[in-house]
């Protein structure tokens, strides 16, 4: 398992399943690995935390958007200022870029990403071809809304395995289709959600 947004443990606790218990763990580990990427593709981010700074190189045009305190150039989700350095230029010649600002305001001690770099006042220069950011890609820590999320859709993939034309039964309700999309999860998921996805 690797950056899930549960736990099999609290997963094996909403599932009723004793914590020595073993025999399932290869299907529960498959059900949270899934519900976790799952919500990556709805939201169009991630929310596990780079362990070491990771280079990414970005086409400033198109994401540059020009206001009145200057120039902000958007960039993937930033969940750490360690390791941040900001170059522009293409190929084997990169200049570092100073003089410039995170944004939001504040959003790492709120616990939030870094979704923007911001030249008070100034620009970025369009003639440079590309703009390479070095930094702890993801967010500071997964948002509890998001955990819970993972864990609901895990639960339901976990059970999904005893339904699988996509009917449920039982004796309270009697046999229903399963929803296309549980409207909790979406629910706690929709705010996380870029534009576009």
């Amino acid at each position: 398992m690797a950056n899930e947004y549960g736990s099999r443990a609290a997963l094996k606790a909403r599932l009723n399943i004793e914590p020595g218990d073993t025999s399932a763990d290869t299907l529960l580990d498959s059900a949270l690995g899934a519900s976790s990427r799952g919500i990556e593709r709805t939201t169009g981010r991630r929310f596990w935390l780079d362990a070491t700074p990771v280079q990414r190189t970005y086409n400033p045009r198109g994401r540059i958007v020009r206001d009145t305190d200057g120039d902000l150039f958007l960039v993937d989700d930033i969940g750490s200022t360690t390791g941040l350095v900001v170059e522009s230029g293409s190929g084997a010649s990169w200049s570092a870029v100073t003089g410039y600002e995170t944004s939001p305001d504040n959003a790492l001690a709120d616990g939030k990403p870094i979704m923007g770099l911001l030249r008070v006042g100034g620009t970025w220069d369009l003639a440079t071809s590309r703009l390479r950011v070095t930094a702890r890609f993801g967010w500071p820590s997964v948002p509890e809304d998001i955990t819970e999320a993972a864990l609901i859709q895990a639960t339901r993939l976990y059970k999904r395995k005893d339904s699988p034309e996509g009917i449920i039964g039982s004796a309270e309700w009697g046999v229903r289709n399963l929803s296309r999309r549980d409207p909790d999860v979406w629910a706690l998921i929709e705010p996380y959600t870029l534009p576009g996805f």
